[in-house]
């Protein structure tokens, strides 16, 4: 009888490991099932979002006016600050400008300004595409509707139409140079800290803010500024022509609103985006031709990086898991 007693122990123990192999088995088989059906949620609720960006895309709508054949008023905006890492810079505006100068619907096209200015290179480069485009266009007037602002940078911008407009209350001119910075000498003797700098090249370190202003290197940055201001001037004279009051004050880096740019010759006319277009133009309709970031850009940025980043997330998993 004891010899007989471990094999009768033998095949329940075998027993026991089978079914808890097979609840292994099945909680495993759950998990990677809800995570399947996790990811996929996911995904879907991308899309979702990915399809709600474009439908309340505006310019998706408005390209559909222009594929119609109706006769409309290209626009292309300029808004915010004038850099090549922002919205409005060169490379976009310029696009969008080839675009509306290139459609066949289109009576005029109007720039749409409310900007601050900013980078004087991007400001010029669309400053000379619009010259371009107008001298290969020359039966499509190009004008500019300034809103809120249109200064420094967005004003060179807008010397290149043919006609301004803009509110009485517009922010408009600003026709300077400018290079703010810091100093922290008087801070940094208060404090006991001692500068210690190596460059090869005497002026390497030129306005280095945490020591003393060299007169020469000030000098020489101050020559800058100014040939970039004549550049800035020669624009926006060669765009305005007789307009132009002569006042050496427009070329000061002061600014008016658009009733007092009127006087002095900096715009043609008061009217916003949406009178230009009706009452100048006469196409009332208005087709947006900027150009605008990729939807998943857009996505980033309206609903902010945590979103994308846990989506981005999921799909790496996912490629991950079925590779």
């Amino acid at each position: 009888m004891t010899e007989n007693a471990p094999q009768s122990s033998a095949p329940q123990s075998s027993k026991e490991w089978k079914l808890i192999e097979k609840l292994l088995q099945k909680s495993l088989s759950e998990q990677s099932r809800s995570r399947r059906w996790g990811i996929f949620f996911k995904l879907l609720t991308f899309a979702y979002l990915l399809g709600l960006l474009w439908v309340f895309n505006p310019s998706s709508w408005n390209l559909n006016l222009e594929e119609a054949g109706e006769p409309h008023t290209a626009m292309v905006q300029v808004m915010g600050e004038i850099a090549e890492d922002a919205t409005a810079n060169a490379n976009d505006i310029g696009e969008g400008l080839r675009r509306a100068f290139e459609a066949k619907n289109a009576k005029a096209v109007l720039l749409n300004i409310n900007s601050p200015g900013g980078s004087p290179v991007q400001s010029h480069m669309v400053y000379k595409e619009i010259r371009r485009l107008r001298q290969l266009h020359p039966d499509k007037k190009i004008y500019a509707a300034i809103t809120d602002m249109g200064a420094s940078g967005a004003y060179f911008i807008a010397s290149a139409a043919d006609e301004i407009y803009a509110d009485p209350s517009s922010i408009v001119g600003s026709i300077g140079v400018i290079s703010p910075g810091f100093g922290f000498t008087g801070l940094m003797e208060k404090l006991g800290i001692e500068r210690r700098i190596v460059s090869a090249g005497k002026d390497k370190a030129m306005l280095d803010p945490f020591s003393p202003v060299n007169p020469e290197e000030a000098e020489h940055f101050q020559l800058l500024l100014k040939d970039v201001h004549q550049q800035f001037m020669q624009a926006v004279k060669q765009g305005r022509g007789a307009r132009l009051v002569d006042d050496p004050q427009i070329f000061s880096g002061l600014f008016w609103t658009g009733a007092g740019a009127q006087q002095l010759g900096l715009i043609d006319g008061l009217a916003s985006p949406g009178q230009v277009a009706r009452e100048i133009v006469q196409a009332e309709k208005i087709v947006d031709y900027t150009t605008q970031a990729d939807p998943f850009d857009q996505l980033v940025s309206r609903f902010g990086a945590s979103l994308s980043s846990g989506a981005v997330s999921a799909v790496l998993k996912w490629a991950a898991r079925w590779q």
